[in-house]
């Protein structure tokens, strides 16, 4: 998978509220209730990410989670960072 232009990562990051790119890297902070809501989100993330075949990386601390996505094997943004960033969205509500 090629990696994005920057005005097509910066398109595609503007339908998704929230996330922002920052140092190249696809990035949005998710808050919940306590920390057991975090982990259980970070979890569901997980199963995802395996499934995509995608990994994030994820920043716990105590009721805020932080993924970062960016595809390093096509040196940038890919579609697959956006993918995973709006399933990511849908596990949060």
């Amino acid at each position: 998978m090629n990696a994005l232009s920057p005005q097509e990562a910066l398109s595609l990051a503007a339908k998704l509220p929230g996330w922002q790119i920052a140092s190249g890297e696809l990035t949005r902070t998710f808050q919940f209730p306590d920390f057991r809501a975090s982990l259980a989100f970070v979890n569901r993330v997980g199963e995802l990410a395996e499934q995509a075949g995608h990994h994030p990386d994820i920043d716990i601390r105590y009721n805020r989670v932080r993924l970062s996505l960016v595809t390093h094997d096509a040196g940038g943004l890919t579609q697959k960072d956006f993918d995973l960033a709006a399933r990511a969205d849908r596990l949060s509500e």
